[in-house]
């Protein structure tokens, strides 16, 4: 044979080849459920207002990229190869460590204490939650506040080995240390670490706890409460039928399963009005074994503990919404969970309650304060940024002084993403005389 022929072979072969993924496109549809994100969607020539779209290449581009035919098969094997040859990951997202372990890229800089919240923004948390538990206080409601270690945080052994942390402390640890003589506070690493559960309490390919951490959590937080916790019993089983969302992102076209644990208890809860699944934005839950109603606010960590916290109380209502709406829950227990890797987000985002009143006679006036005013409801939302070390931050109104969170409103300000010690939020009573609103700081 020619050696011109063998180059017309190769390289049809080769055209061939490239051709494959495209040709069968429309019979293979990418699953985006395993890859635990939205997939790009067709871009449409022309823009709602009949003009063409100028994106509409770039759009394209991304699509294709995500739709071709065999991606998923593509990608795991990728992730496979780089997994067991190189001990690396494919995915920013996915950090492979050993035994089998993945864990959650974005908790990277807090294993590795780089990139820490500054004093003053550790300050700032400690002066927001304690505003949140003295409202509480006054008001009849009993507050609960835990933050859940990051995997890598309560099992470290099996990240690589060239994840080296500094000597600094975390944000974890520094927050514990400054909130540990707090009553409301609950330290749920030492309640993790102390449980003697026998097993991992962390999925292996997943970036969650396992329903045998999330109730020793449950156990916890009833504890910290004075109050029994569910009867789940000593038995528990153990199925190989979740699929870790770390594993997917690396390995989509695989059903990897990983181990979950079952306790033989059977729940008497029950879901009020239209439920759909865990991670729901709001759930409401009732009880007839349960006693007292309870406002948990959480995030991911929260879906394996909520049947626990929803069969010990009468009536529930578990929320992942920001901010937190604190007013209103007069009678109620209120427990705000967040992860350690979102620690951050509590000088974000103040929650929703009526600004304390405040002595403000030794604060001086922020001439340089950037305000902001918006009118919800019953009351006038004062935020901005105030220039300065400030510890307290004070917005003076009809010849009243109220004490605001220490919140960037990074949203709001159209910043999103951005981060700054000297923001301030406070939901003050209703007042039209806007232009009389001034800030003051200490």
């Amino acid at each position: 044979m020619k050696r011109s022929t063998l180059y017309r072979l190769y390289s049809a072969a080769f055209i061939g080849i490239c051709l494959v993924p495209a040709v069968c496109m429309p019979f293979s549809k990418a699953d985006s459920s395993k890859e635990k994100r939205r997939l790009a969607e067709l871009p449409k020539l022309k823009t709602e207002d009949g003009r063409l779209n100028p994106d509409f290449f770039s759009q394209f581009d991304n699509w294709f990229s995500e739709h071709f035919a065999f991606r998923q098969q593509m990608v795991t094997a990728d992730g496979r190869l780089m997994a067991s040859a190189l001990g690396t990951s494919p995915n920013d997202d996915v950090i492979v460590g050993s035994d089998g372990w993945l864990y959650y890229g974005e908790t990277a800089t807090d294993f590795l204490r780089t990139d820490t919240l500054s004093q003053r923004g550790i300050s700032n948390i400690v002066h927001n939650l304690d505003m949140i538990d003295s409202y509480c206080r006054q008001n009849g409601v009993e507050f609960i506040f835990t933050c859940c270690p990051n995997k890598n945080t309560l099992y470290p052994e099996n990240m690589p080995k060239n994840y080296v942390p500094s000597e600094n402390m975390s944000n974890y640890e520094m927050l514990t240390e400054r909130l540990s003589d707090k009553g409301y506070y609950l330290d749920m690493k030492s309640a993790l670490q102390s449980a003697q559960a026998g097993m991992p309490l962390y999925h292996k390919t997943d970036t969650h706890w396992n329903n045998m951490g999330a109730y020793v959590g449950h156990t916890a937080i009833m504890g910290k409460l004075g109050r029994e916790s569910c009867p789940v019993g000593e038995s528990w089983t153990v199925k190989n039928d979740r699929l870790g969302d770390l594993a997917a992102m690396i390995y989509p076209a695989e059903d990897a399963k990983d181990a979950q644990v079952y306790s033989g208890y059977e729940f008497s809860y029950q879901y009020l009005g239209h439920f759909r699944a865990l991670d729901d934005v709001t759930i409401q839950t009732a009880c007839e074994n349960g006693q007292g109603e309870l406002t948990m606010y959480r995030d991911s960590y929260g879906e394996a503990i909520l049947p626990y916290m929803a069969e010990s109380f009468a009536s529930a209502d578990f929320s992942r919404a920001v901010p937190y709406t604190v007013d209103g829950l007069s009678g109620r227990t209120m427990v705000i969970e967040i992860v350690e890797r979102n620690l951050g987000d509590l000088q974000k985002y103040a929650p929703v309650m009526a600004a304390p009143e405040a002595d403000g006679s030794g604060a001086a006036e922020c001439a340089d304060a950037d305000i902001h005013i918006e009118q919800t409801g019953n009351h006038t939302h004062v935020f901005g940024t105030a220039d300065g070390d400030n510890s307290r931050i004070f917005v003076t109104a009809d010849g009243k002084t109220y004490e605001a969170f220490n919140c960037f409103e990074d949203r709001l300000l159209d910043r999103e993403g951005e981060s700054c010690d000297g923001g301030f939020s406070a939901y003050i009573p209703f007042t039209e005389n806007v232009d009389g609103i001034k800030i003051l700081a200490e």
